[in-house]
């Protein structure tokens, strides 16, 4: 039996530790450490792979005019390939109405070093604000893909009462071109997304989607947006935490046009929580997801809808 102890207490020893190859033994890698890519100096500041965008129906959506579309987005990589090839080209990418997202990934891991670590530009100015909320992934299991958890970056809504969490709206294809898109909530409202003047594709719906209706479901934001005594429309802005948000705190005033449009938002990694709002404790990311966050619409202005232009690692623009 000493025998077989002593066996047992080897091979946990060797479990427990690493060896390189010269035979030294190692401090193993902790869980949060593993799968970190470190940044060299040919890595990429922007995303460099889009994996997935799905936009709720929009003004901009199969726009081949202002969207970019080019009519052969037709599958759900041919849309992924338009969203990053847009992005390359300092394009926006919609997000149309709520529960609209893009996922996207870098070429490295971005680090957290409790400052901020992420850009991301929109087309917010002064009085247009369409907030998305930003949801990030460290690769856990080290395969290249965004299949681990997200964890969502806390803004100035969190944990507001009037901030709706696993809200739903579903979206219904329209019967024929130049209609209206109809949708239903989880709350039991429903609505349209116009047809506006200007955006007259014959479809706002994804060309990409085969179903006849689909679901999205996220984190829906108590709508600013009101019209003035002149008729015209205000998106107000949030106070932090949101892409595409005119925001006075995290749309840091000593950017390049920090004042005008393509203005941007910075993000820190230390402020991603749990599905039970604890502190995640990322020391690194490896995805960025963003989410449209309002069902809500502006007259004339069509429905509020996030806006993504750049994906960038703050950490690498510091440095320049």
């Amino acid at each position: 039996m000493r025998t077989a102890r002593v066996i047992l207490s080897v091979i946990s020893a060797v479990a427990a530790c690493a060896c390189n190859i010269d035979g030294v033994i190692e401090s193993p890698v902790g869980d949060d450490e593993l799968n970190r890519r470190p940044d060299t100096p040919s890595s990429s500041i922007h995303v460099t792979k889009v994996f997935e965008y799905t936009p709720a129906p929009g003004q901009f959506i199969n726009n081949t005019i202002v969207g970019g579309f080019d009519g052969s987005e037709t599958t759900p990589e041919a849309a992924a390939a338009y969203a990053i090839r847009r992005m390359n080209e300092g394009g926006y990418v919609s997000l149309g109405a709520f529960g609209g997202y893009i996922i996207a990934g870098f070429d490295h891991s971005i680090e957290n070093d409790g400052d901020y670590n992420i850009a991301i530009t929109g087309n917010s100015f002064d009085s247009n604000s369409e907030p998305g909320i930003v949801y990030v992934m460290r690769d856990e299991n080290g395969n290249g893909l965004p299949d681990d958890t997200w964890y969502e970056l806390k803004g100035s809504e969190y944990g507001k009462s009037e901030t709706l969490r696993d809200y739903s709206v579903t979206y219904y294809r329209p019967e024929g071109d130049n209609q209206p898109v109809r949708w239903s909530d989880s709350l039991g409202g429903e609505g349209e997304i116009d047809v506006m003047r200007l955006h007259r594709q014959a479809s706002y719906y994804p060309a990409w989607i085969e179903e006849d209706s689909y679901t999205l479901t996220g984190i829906r934001l108590a709508a600013r947006n009101y019209q003035n005594e002149n008729g015209t429309w205000t998106n107000a802005p949030f106070e932090w935490g949101y892409a595409d948000n005119f925001s006075p705190i995290d749309r840091l005033t000593d950017d390049d046009n920090a004042a005008g449009l393509a203005s941007t938002n910075h993000f820190k990694i230390s402020d991603a929580v749990d599905e039970n709002g604890s502190p995640a404790g990322l020391k690194f990311i490896d995805f960025v997801k963003v989410q449209c966050a309002l069902n809500a619409k502006s007259g004339a202005l069509g429905e509020c809808s996030t806006e993504v232009i750049r994906i960038s690692d703050y950490n690498l623009i510091k440095r320049l």
